[in-house]
């Protein structure tokens, strides 16, 4: 099978995927229906750090355990220490760590059956109930469920144990994994004629503008000691919340098993998903045994096509569409791997402003939370399953269980994720040796892909190649549908040109390496600097990377490739690099305990460079300057000022003197490059414009012009002394469920409100009434503060608290910052009841 192609045929031309996809299935307790509930279960675990000979056992006692909830980093915390493995982060994350939970079950539900489902734990997990061992996972990032009512004390003085053992271990990742139960935990409490998880499929076969076609395969699961006759009913709601189309069948469930029952619906007139308008639809499945609703199951779901065509590249709903993506990493910064669902809302959306269409969940699935998101935002998702497969990267990396965990991870990720429309491609691998192995490469190659589309024939395979042309040569690109390079730009034309019907774009690009608001004189290309901070006028990457303007100039040039996937959309823990991993190599990681790749760093400030991107994905004008304009050592030097516009023309105006105009695409600015994939040294890019301006403390002003009108300016000032605080709040409203936070920024300024751009003012913060904070940061690379504090330094001039109110609670929160010699500042805010469920579930309180 080549890439482009799903089934056997000559020379297909494009190959079409038509899919309406769901947020994985919910079934939730409806009112006066179905005695069925999915509750989230993340309230009053008890946490260890470190073996425990017996954790496992119910009667232990563990009334000096850590009392938290989920979900939990258990190594965020910290502290950073040099003893640690910088690639992932410095942090204690390797070790045993216990969790233990009591809970009651009420009588009544002793004829229910009931599940424990865990979203992701990290890693190598093992979990018991009242004793009983219910199984193993070794890969953290896999969610996973275990079927306990044969093993459930009922009445509510009966004391049920869950006990989990999680075990990282050393050289387990290239990256910061974080630990512990990371992701939510939930307890479904089910009729025993019920829809299993993720037992709910979705297509559409057909799609116009006139209507839809709606196939849904729906399992129903009988857990009795006798057959039932079932009736299984589908309502499909609207965006608008109006019925739009219904089926009813009925069924014979054998006992103890599964049935897969299959519907068919018309929605006339459907309003399709796209990121502009990613209107979403609803199907409620009901289960009915004698009449009785005996379970409910919500699946929301939305309407669009995909086509991938060696002429016309990527279509979405038949418009064509290039990828501007970003490659994330699954930490969320100061808070860590615990996923939080008002976090990724936020990082999202900074993307999105970006000009982002699609994220690239760099290397393992997912949280379904993210998922979740880009369905209701907009955002297209490559959902990657492994990094490696048999072949290790590292000492301890999941390449281990590879041959025994291969097939059931990736069928359960696919299940979980084959439904949500922001999903349009299936990544069965990221830069895998075995891309030099031409026997073992495609052999696995093709068992991946046979798998993936055994699961979902809708979308297409993919893999990330970085050792072109190997994995061309010897066979194994041919066994994915569309073809993923990394790092290597110059040989589009190439590959192209030796397999004209296949489809390519780059998987993985750029890797350019910047601190924020750090500006390095000369302009010039280094390994590492000593500061171990690196300069933002984005030139430098590690030896296979290099400046965005190059993968522009290849991706305009070859406009058949269907776009791009950067790495990263955010800075991320671990993987300091271009610093060394070994500690004793000159040039060591320590203190640098985070990457530098991102175009936004870790606490959400953009970088210099997400404005270049910004300046290529995104129409709205622009324009924006660099460096600071406060370089009081170098009084009477050059310097140099680049600009990023989208304009036609930018005039550069420093003190109020012109300086002329440059023309964006036409005008260009030499860059250092010299990356081991190109033979380029310099690169004359038409991405960037620079004047260079002899420093006099005053303003820098730019001004962009189209068709000869001012539609955009920013401008650099030289800051006073540091004068006081400025808080910034994003979200001055959050709810009380202790999962929303707010995020407050700081901004230390002179006396008439200007960043003060080289400030690095030690700032405390106070918390009063229902809240506290959650985390704190400022973007630093290389720093080995603490997240969790009540203080951090500012980083050129900023930092950020992230607050989280009180479970329950009501009322305001104010958050002061003040900071030794600067005035102080106050923000306030609301805390208020979330009206439902942000997901569809319930929520189990302290049992």
């Amino acid at each position: 099978m080549s890439p482009g192609r799903l089934t056997p045929s000559p020379k297909p031309s494009f190959f079409l995927f038509a899919i309406v996809a769901l947020l994985f299935c919910q079934s939730s307790a409806a009112a006066n229906s179905a005695p069925s509930s999915n509750q989230l279960f993340n309230d009053s675990w008890l946490f260890h750090s470190g073996e425990h000979s017996s954790a496992r056992f119910p009667e232990t006692d563990d009334s000096s355990w850590r009392k938290l909830r989920l979900p939990h980093d258990a190594a965020i915390e910290g502290p950073f220490s040099s003893k640690n493995e910088s690639r992932s982060g410095s942090l204690p994350s390797s070790g045993v760590f216990w969790y233990r939970k009591h809970f009651a079950l009420p009588l009544t539900d002793r004829e229910q059956n009931v599940t424990l489902c865990f979203e992701g734990a990290m890693s190598n997990s093992r979990v018991w109930i009242n004793g009983h061992f219910l199984g193993e996972r070794p890969n953290g990032y896999i969610g996973f469920e275990y079927d306990v009512t044969r093993y459930i004390r009922f009445g509510e003085n009966a004391n049920n144990v869950i006990a989990v053992r999680l075990e990282q271990e050393d050289l387990s990742s290239r990256w910061y994994p974080g630990a512990g139960l990371y992701r939510d935990v939930r307890l479904k409490v089910r009729s025993p004629i019920h829809l299993p998880s993720d037992g709910i499929y979705i297509t559409t076969p057909v799609v116009s503008d006139q209507w839809s076609e709606v196939d849904v395969r729906a399992e129903v699961a009988n857990t009795t000691s006798s057959p039932a006759q079932v009736t299984v009913e589908h309502r499909v709601f609207g965006p608008d919340g109006r019925i739009v189309g219904q089926s009813s069948i009925q069924a014979k469930v054998n006992t103890s098993d599964k049935l897969q029952t299959s519907a068919n619906l018309s929605i006339a007139n459907p309003l399709r998903w796209e990121p502009d308008a990613p209107h979403l639809y609803r199907l409620e499945t009901r289960v009915r045994r004698d009449g009785k609703v005996v379970d409910v199951g919500e699946t929301t779901f939305g309407i669009r096509t995909i086509e991938f065509s060696a002429s016309d590249g990527f279509l979405l709903n038949g418009v064509r569409t290039q990828i501007k993506g970003v490659c994330l990493h699954h930490d969320l910064g100061p808070l860590g791997a615990a996923i939080n669902r008002s976090a990724l809302e936020r990082r999202l959306e900074i993307l999105k402003e970006m000009g982002t269409n699609a994220v690239r969940t760099s290397h393992n699935p997912p949280s379904p939370q993210l998922l979740d998101l880009c369905d209701e935002m907009g955002l297209l998702v490559q959902v990657e399953a492994f990094d490696a497969w048999e072949q290790a990267k590292v000492e301890n990396s999941y390449s281990k269980h590879f041959p025994d965990w291969y097939e059931q991870d990736l069928r359960a990720m696919i299940r979980r994720d084959r439904n949500h429309p922001s999903v349009f491609m299936w990544s069965i691998g990221n830069e895998i040796l075995e891309q030099t192995d031409p026997q073992k490469g495609p052999l696995i190659a093709k068992t991946l892909n046979d798998i993936c589309h055994e699961e979902d024939p809708t979308r297409p395979t993919t893999a990330c190649f970085n050792y072109y042309p190997d994995p061309v040569v010897n066979g194994l690109a041919a066994e994915v549908d569309v073809v993923g390079l990394n790092y290597h730009p110059a040989s589009y034309q190439d590959l192209l040109e030796r397999h004209p019907d296949w489809i390519v774009y780059g998987s993985e690009t750029a890797s350019t390496v910047s601190s924020r608001g750090v500006y390095h004189l000369p302009i010039e290309k280094y390994d590492s600097h000593p500061s171990h901070q690196i300069t933002s006028y984005d030139i430098i990457g590690p030896a296979w990377a290099y400046p965005p303007d190059i993968e522009f100039h290849f991706q305009e040039t070859n406009p058949r490739v269907i776009g791009e996937f950067i790495w990263t959309g955010f800075d991320y823990i671990g993987e300091p690099t271009p610093f060394a991993w070994d500690e004793h190599k000159s040039g060591g990681a320590w203190p640098s305990r985070s990457s530098y790749f991102g175009a936004i760093d870790l606490c959400g400030f953009p970088k210099d460079r997400y404005y270049l991107y910004k300046s290529q994905w995104n129409s709205q004008p622009l324009v924006h300057l660099l460096p600071h304009w406060n370089w009081d050592a170098s009084k009477g030097e050059t310097i140099p000022v680049y600009a990023f516009s989208n304009c036609e023309e930018v005039e550069l105006i420093a003190n109020g003197k012109s300086l002329g105009r440059r023309k964006v695409g036409v005008d260009t600015t030499p860059i250092p490059v010299n990356f081991y994939n190109s033979d380029l040294e310099v690169f004359e890019s038409k991405y960037r414009l620079r004047w260079d301006v002899p420093y006099v403390p005053g303003a820098v002003k730019a001004i962009g012009y189209s068709d000869g009108e001012i539609v955009s300016e920013d401008s650099i000032k030289t800051a006073g002394p540091a004068h006081s605080l400025e808080l910034q709040l994003e979200d001055g409203r959050i709810h009380n469920d202790g999962y929303d936070l707010a995020f407050v920024q700081v901004h230390v300024v002179d006396k008439d409100g200007n960043l003060c751009p080289l400030a690095d003012n030690a700032v405390e913060f106070e918390v009063f009434g229902p809240g506290e904070i959650a985390a704190v940061g400022n973007g630093d690379p290389a720093t080995a503060e603490p997240f969790t504090a009540s203080e951090r330094k500012t980083f050129n001039g900023l930092c950020l608290a992230i607050i989280r109110g009180d479970v329950g609670q009501s009322g305001v929160i104010q958050v002061r910052a003040k900071s030794i010699g600067l005035e102080s500042d106050l923000v306030e805010i609301q805390l208020a009841p979330r009206l439902a469920p942000v997901d569809g579930m319930t929520y189990r309180s302290d049992n």
